[in-house]
């Protein structure tokens, strides 16, 4: 067959198919999610929030804590974290997904080779050579194709986003475990200075019991302070090195050389910003990549809706063949033929099985409208409770320091007084108490304070970067 007999074939058979391309502008548009105001009705202040204060780096929020392991810690485990790396995975498998959707758009071509020979007493002694390649394509006549992308496409956007959110999770815990491990390490301090001056006091006790100016009374009350506080130290320790390891598989490190960083370089637990300015609710959950990966799960899911439907709509698509065959390589491009065939399919019945998958999707996608709306008010109470946490914290803190400022004098004065006799055991007992309950007490509520700190941030959508794809046209810093 000449070339131009095949050409006019293929031409003749594409013709049904010419009239079906025009009816490529009725392809069914994916539904859009509705805007983040529609989703949930966003107050135009918050309710318990201060908006005022000071303006902060939400890109690197911690560094204001001024705790150089803290910096250090994170950056490790920017680059070392496994969840980390998990969620790049994740988003380069999703990446991969979308180029693999694109491939549907282009037809699809295959090609066959063959060599054989007869056997037996009429056989034909010569080898036959055969070639041959099979080209399909489908036309996006009601926008299945399209609607797949737009999925994929959102699916991958959706990766982006949990990536982000993953590290900006991550960078939060980091720095908060760290706040940890310094206010264990401080109140470890405070105990072993307590079994100090118990040490001290239960001596005193045990001089003025030989000579006979208290009962033996004094002595089993000092020995009781001094054995309790003790006993505190050996879990001040334990804790410690947990949460020191705690820190070493977040930054993707064995154990131990956090543990030694820690008390190589001690620190007292740091100080955040009193005040912190908070934008109005509707630009911090833009920032919140949590929202914004909901947001696009929606986005896909709604598009594989539309995926669904298309399924009860026709389908059309071209396909082609060309081969050829010779007894011989000298003689296999003497003859070549070919043909195309366009052909257009409508499902009948299937016992309801396409309407099903599309009522499973219509659910799908309306759990996602949940989830999405879901983010939004969990990362408004976020807001909210940690704003609130952190001023309280600073009025705990403001209070607790003034309580172990009259607690330490009282100390002082108890222990002298008890030296002269002028008081007994039980009340330097109780003052030494309640010295050693108001110095951990502030301990505790620093750490608090700096955790509130770290929450608000967090919450705020602090701590992230946009994780990197070549099919990710938008960014953002956390800020």
């Amino acid at each position: 067959m000449s070339a131009l007999n095949i050409r006019k074939k293929a031409a003749f058979a594409a013709l049904p198919l010419i009239s079906l391309a025009g009816l490529q502008g009725c392809a069914l548009p994916g539904q859009e999610p509705p805007r983040l105001e529609q989703a949930v009705p966003l107050p135009d202040r918050w309710s318990f929030a201060e908006a005022e204060g000071q303006q902060i780096a939400m890109a690197s929020y911690w560094q204001l804590l001024g705790d150089p392991l803290i910096d250090e810690f994170v950056a490790k485990a920017r680059a070392q974290n496994l969840d980390i790396a998990q969620a790049a995975a994740q988003l380069r498998a999703a990446e991969a997904g979308l180029r693999e959707a694109r491939g549907a758009r282009l037809p699809s071509a295959s090609a066959s080779g063959g060599v054989g020979r007869d056997v037996g007493d009429l056989a034909v002694e010569e080898f036959q050579f055969s070639l041959g390649a099979d080209v399909s394509w489908e036309m996006d006549l009601f926008g299945r194709i399209s609607s797949s992308i737009n999925a994929s496409r959102a699916d991958l956007e959706a990766a982006g986003f949990t990536a982000s959110d993953v590290e900006r999770v991550i960078v939060a815990t980091v720095a908060t475990q760290t706040i940890t491990a310094r206010s264990i390490a401080a109140q470890l301090e405070i105990a072993k200075a307590s079994l100090a001056n118990q040490d001290d006091n239960l001596q005193i006790a045990m001089w003025r019991n030989q000579a006979g100016l208290v009962s033996s009374l004094d002595v089993e009350q000092a020995r009781t302070q001094r054995a309790q506080t003790a006993a505190s130290i050996p879990q001040f320790e334990s804790d410690l090195v947990a949460t020191a390891n705690v820190i070493s598989t977040l930054i993707g490190e064995p154990p131990g050389e956090v543990y030694r960083k820690l008390l190589a370089a001690p620190q007292s637990v740091p100080t955040p910003p009193s005040d912190i300015a908070i934008t109005a609710p509707a630009d911090i959950l833009r920032m919140r990549p949590d929202v914004s990966a909901a947001e696009a799960r929606l986005a896909g899911d709604l598009e594989r809706l539309g995926v669904a439907r298309t399924q009860l709509y026709p389908l059309a698509r071209l396909s082609g063949t060309v081969g050829t065959s010779s007894f011989g390589i000298e003689n296999l491009f003497e003859i070549i033929t070919g043909n195309v065939f366009a052909n257009v399919s409508q499902l009948l019945f299937d016992a309801g099985r396409t309407r099903a998958r599309r009522d499973a999707s219509r659910a799908v996608s309306e759990g996602s409208l949940a989830a999405w709306q879901q983010s939004i008010l969990s990362a408004l109470e976020e807001v909210e409770t940690a704003s609130v946490d952190l001023e309280a914290s600073n009025r705990r803190v403001e209070a607790l320091i003034e309580a172990s400022d009259g607690a330490r004098n009282a100390a002082i004065l108890g222990r002298s007084q008890y030296q002269a006799g002028l008081i007994d055991f039980q009340v330097l007992l109780n003052v030494e108490s309640a010295l050693l309950g108001a110095q951990t007490s502030q301990i505790a509520a620093e750490a608090a304070r700096a955790t509130a700190f770290v929450r608000l941030a967090r919450a705020m959508g602090g701590g992230w970067r946009m994780a990197e794809s070549d099919n990710l046209q938008t960014g953002n810093d956390g800020q």
